[in-house]
């Protein structure tokens, strides 16, 4: 009967928190940003998982039913990992976005927009090639979306300038594009003007809030559910940024060390047995 717990390097996934608290209002939703070590999306891969174990470890340790992984490098390089770890649902960003593009698509090309990390570690291509196939699938970084974000500039003429330049080749070229992470949902209304209001957007934390709700049972139940965040470092303006990701006040803050957390053995709670 706990809370909900959700997880992302840095303030990103907030967008998810937020979309999690408008379709399951009476559900408590712990949050956790790794903003000591953020980015992910410029680490390997076995530096992501070790990460984002920490991560999930640490939401475990308080009790939560569900793990939501609001982070599109760790959903890439550590979701089927943690799903084999942990005794409680986890839930990553990637493939309830992909089937979400699957519903919205009407045979043209699907875009696939994120990080380099995510980019690079093929996971969306991956998944939708084996549906679609290779030739109507394009993957595009957009690195600099992020600080764009981070400094509010999610519209204005430096915006425009950065989105035409990235999504020029997607332009005219696709009848649905992914926005593969959980900060590009502020700049979609920048995005649609660019591509043209018939190219169908999916936003990543809508389609993750959707596939933990139909986890739960489809609740559509009104309520007043707590929210709670915890961060390993409390970065310039957290308040300010955060409050503009998730639409509300933010307002206590609790640190936690992830590393003495383990030292202290607080993070070596039971994991699922295995077969």
């Amino acid at each position: 009967m706990g809370p909900i717990g959700v997880f992302d390097s840095g303030m990103g996934g907030l967008t998810v928190l937020r979309e999690l608290h408008r379709r399951l209002p009476a559900e408590d939703l712990l949050y956790f940003g790794d903003t000591a070590r953020v980015p992910y999306g410029t680490k390997g891969a076995r530096t992501v998982r070790e990460f984002a174990l920490q991560d999930a470890l640490f939401l475990r340790s308080r009790g939560v039913k569900m793990i939501v992984v609001a982070c599109n490098t760790a959903s890439a390089f550590a979701i089927d990992y943690l799903q084999e770890q942990l005794d409680v649902p986890v839930l990553g960003v990637i493939k309830p976005g992909v089937q979400a593009a699957l519903e919205k698509t009407v045979g043209g090309n699907i875009g696939v927009i994120a990080t380099r990390g995510t980019v690079s570690s093929n996971r969306y291509q991956e998944l939708l090639i084996a549906e679609v196939g290779k030739d109507r699938v394009i993957a595009k970084e957009c690195p600099l979306f992020v600080p764009l974000v981070e400094e509010g500039m999610t519209s204005g003429n430096v915006t425009d300038l950065v989105t035409a330049d990235y999504l020029q080749s997607l332009k005219n070229n696709v009848d649905t594009l992914i926005l593969g992470c959980t900060h590009y949902p502020l700049l979609k209304e920048t995005i649609a003007n660019f591509m043209g209001y018939d190219v169908k957007l999916v936003d990543s934390a809508e389609a993750l809030a959707e596939a933990a709700a139909s986890e739960l049972g489809n609740k559509k139940e009104s309520g007043n559910g707590e929210i709670s965040f915890c961060l390993s470092d409390i970065p310039w303006k957290f308040r300010e940024v955060g409050a503009r990701f998730l639409g509300k006040p933010i307002d206590a803050v609790e640190t936690v060390n992830l590393n003495e957390l383990e030292r202290e053995g607080i993070l070596s709670i039971p994991r699922k047995e295995k077969a």
